[in-house]
């Protein structure tokens, strides 16, 4: 599935240790982590994908495409 049609994140909410919390997509949405996790893993989002961490947690990362500008921790952030 290319990414036609499908929503992208564009701001991201950060806690107090800098941790992702919740998103912003481009059609305005905000979604809560759990939340963006289900609709990154059913293919929803474009750019980023899931992997499961030395934890055994499963977190949101961009897609690796060599350019650290859209990496998530370098979006904007929303309130």
């Amino acid at each position: 599935m290319g990414t036609a049609g499908r929503e992208q994140f564009i701001a991201v909410q950060k806690n107090g240790d800098g941790d992702l919390t919740a998103f912003k997509t481009s059609s305005g949405r905000v979604l809560g982590y759990d939340e963006a996790l289900q609709e990154v893993q059913a293919g929803a989002i474009a750019g980023v994908n899931v992997f499961k961490g030395r934890d055994g947690g499963m977190y949101i990362r961009g897609d690796a495409d060599g350019d650290p500008s859209n990496n998530l921790d370098q979006l904007p952030r929303f309130e």
